[in-house]
């Protein structure tokens, strides 16, 4: 989740509304609700009432955002609604990018291999042209996103080679890098390489406890229970 300032930022012409105030307070409130405790339906379940179910154009932002929360809480399907709300709409720029990112992931994760296929087919040029002018973080989503597509297609080897586009760890305190091995967990679990999947494991615990701190008090044991759930085919 965003932090306020960033949303400030990203926000410019949505502070001219008089809404704008109560809007960022409540955005505010639900910030400290999820730094304190993490990611939850309640979490959830309040932005999408404030930000998207109430609002009569809610912003493409806050959907696709919306749609994030859903996903870090393994619920594909409510993910998968709110996207659909934007797959008629003309995005551009940041929000196009995000917004292929998020959709690629949901509907490897629901196991829509065939539409993953043709979503992806029609947007890879846009996400390749524009991961160039991305930070490595955000190229890292984007192969991420690519790579859970082709497993859920069972096209295991291009998956994993897609996970070796070439991230260099960023100090010792690295969540992306973490992320990526993560899913690299996810996919030797589902590709059935039992002998594989204990050293991808191991590795996972061993690059999170080269961390010396986390960003809130629940990010470890997220962490961990990430890592589990991953070696199980759950991402």
């Amino acid at each position: 989740m965003i932090s306020p300032s960033e949303r400030k930022k990203n926000s410019f012409a949505k502070s001219f509304r008089p809404s704008f105030g109560a809007e960022m307070k409540k955005y505010e409130e639900l910030y400290v609700m999820y730094t304190v405790k993490g990611y939850t339906k309640e979490l959830c379940e309040e932005y999408a009432d404030a930000f998207v179910n109430n609002v009569k154009k809610p912003a493409a932002d806050d959907i696709i955002q919306l749609a994030s929360l859903y996903d870090k809480i393994y619920d594909n399907k409510s993910a998968a609604f709110y996207l659909e709300m934007l797959a008629e709409k003309k995005l551009s720029g940041d929000d196009k990018f995000n917004y292929c990112i998020e959709m690629l992931k949901t509907q490897s994760k629901l196991g829509r291999w065939r539409d993953a296929e043709d979503f992806r087919t029609e947007n890879i040029n846009f996400m390749q042209n524009a991961s160039q002018k991305k930070s490595l973080s955000e190229q890292a989503d984007m192969y991420i996103a690519l790579a859970l597509a082709d497993c859920a297609a069972k096209r295991y080897r291009e998956a994993f080679k897609l996970m070796k586009f070439g991230y260099k760890p960023q100090g010792k305190n690295d969540t992306k890098l973490l992320e990526i091995m993560i899913t690299g967990v996810y996919l030797i679990a589902c590709s059935g390489e039992t002998e594989g999947l204990t050293s991808a494991v191991e590795s996972a615990h061993a690059c999170l406890r080269l961390f010396t701190e986390f960003e809130y008090n629940w990010s470890r044991n997220d962490y961990l229970s990430r890592i589990d759930k991953a070696a199980k085919g759950i991402i």
